[in-house]
């Protein structure tokens, strides 16, 4: 039972977020109401609101398996943070992974320009940057110069992936914009490495 009601959970918290996004690529975020979105899945605005605190959470779902992401890099790096976090990077780079921007599908695009051009998606967005800086710099000790760090790699990466959007964005395919991406990362990464001590 615990199995199937958790799953069951699980189907009517994808529904909302699916709902909501494609609503919200139709008509604009600020054109939708909550209960437009809980009405489209057939649940109650009460029952919305038990799976997503606010409007924008329902977009930002999305990417909230890559929430304290950096954290858990550094967590499981046996040498250097600074260069698991830009093999990381690089990785992610080489998987087309949305979240280093360099990623040419219509539809993860059309997410991004939802994100980016929405003050109040950008607004959230930097929330969750915030708390990935917090978890990241607990992960590199605590102390000053690992917030210190933290807020430099969070803006690096920040950066690098807005770059890789805005490139696509304006006509690259992914293909096209991958060795700028990379020399690019190797770049802000290197700066890191050799200004940055952790």
């Amino acid at each position: 039972m615990t199995g199937l009601r958790e799953r069951k959970k699980q189907q009517t918290y994808d529904a909302l977020s699916q709902a909501a996004i494609a609503l919200f690529l139709r008509h604009g975020f600020d054109e939708v109401s909550v209960a437009d979105i809980a009405a489209a899945v057939d649940v109650s605005k009460p029952t919305l609101f038990k799976y997503f605190a606010t409007k924008q959470d329902l977009v930002l779902h999305r990417i909230a398996d890559h929430q304290h992401e950096a954290a858990r890099v550094v967590a499981a790096a046996a040498g250097s943070p600074i260069e698991a976090l830009h093999r990381h990077f690089l990785a992610g780079l080489d998987l087309r992974d949305p979240v280093t921007g360099l990623n040419d599908v219509p539809q993860v695009l059309a997410y991004h320009r939802l994100v980016f051009t929405t003050p109040a998606l950008s607004t959230r967005m930097h929330e969750f940057m915030d708390e990935d800086e917090r978890a990241l710099a607990e992960a590199l000790g605590g102390d000053a110069t690992a917030e210190l760090t933290a807020a430099q790699v969070v803006a690096v990466q920040r950066v690098l992936a807005r770059r890789n959007w805005s490139a696509i964005d304006a006509g690259s395919s992914a293909a096209d914009r991958y060795p700028a991406a990379v020399a690019e990362a190797d770049a802000a990464f290197g700066r890191l490495t050799t200004r940055v001590v952790p």
